[in-house]
């Protein structure tokens, strides 16, 4: 791998890419830090974030060249710092780096603005590859999410990536997928700081959205369409 030239064939860079981490798991903030400080100095993580709002905050006071950004955040996730930034920062570059690998969260992120989205399966090399590249305005994806982003773009005629999903609010997919992975009523509140009350209430619309009667279902049905 060529860590400074651009994807284009440019000139070389002579800093490194300024990089913002936007993880909620701490662990997982420390371990991508040492990947990246090991396998190159192309990059320079100057800051990092845990949850949405902190990370609207960070990245419009250090603006760095590009974040790594999770797609489940607390707070309203990835897509919501997407909406709330992008349009005022256009020259910082948001690159996705998730455990998810559904076709809802890839296109949805994209479309919020991200160029590109790699799993955490990612190994240090391909991260420091994927960072440099988006920095230099370029598109990365894992191989296998290329394929979800070229049939959502193919044109305007496209199908909807699922026609159930699209039925509910970014907030019911929210509380669908801690659900799905076992949280309770009282953790799903804590996790997005709204009320139990407000949970109980996007739970019930969702299993009235999707024709389903227990969560016992719902797990089931996230499963199958690999949201958890």
């Amino acid at each position: 791998m060529s860590e400074s030239n651009s994807a284009d064939g440019g000139r070389p860079r002579t800093t490194p890419v300024r990089v913002l981490l936007v993880d909620d798991h701490a662990m997982f903030r420390t371990g991508v830090r040492a990947e990246l400080a090991q396998a190159s100095n192309a990059v320079d993580v100057v800051g990092e974030a845990a949850d949405t709002q902190e990370a609207i905050k960070i990245i419009s006071e250090l603006r760095p060249e590009v974040v790594l950004l999770d797609v489940h955040l607390p707070g309203g996730g990835g897509v919501e710092v997407l909406r709330q930034l992008h349009p005022k920062l256009p020259d910082v570059r948001f690159l996705a780096l998730s455990v998810s690998d559904a076709a809802e969260d890839v296109i949805g992120t994209i479309r919020g603005g991200a160029r590109g989205y790699v799993t955490k399966t990612i190994t240090g090399d391909d991260l420091v590859d994927a960072i440099v590249r988006v920095a230099d305005d370029d598109a990365v994806f894992s191989p296998r999410l290329a394929g979800f982003v070229l049939d959502a773009f193919a044109g305007s005629e496209a199908p909807s990536v699922d026609d159930d999903l699209d039925r509910l609010t970014r907030r019911e997919r929210e509380v669908l997928r801690l659900i799905a992975r076992g949280y309770a009523y009282k953790e799903i509140a804590k996790e997005l700081f709204i009320s139990v009350k407000t949970v109980e209430t996007h739970v019930s619309a969702v299993l009235r959205k999707l024709q389903l009667s227990n969560r016992y279902e719902l797990t089931r049905w996230a499963t199958d369409r690999r949201l958890i």
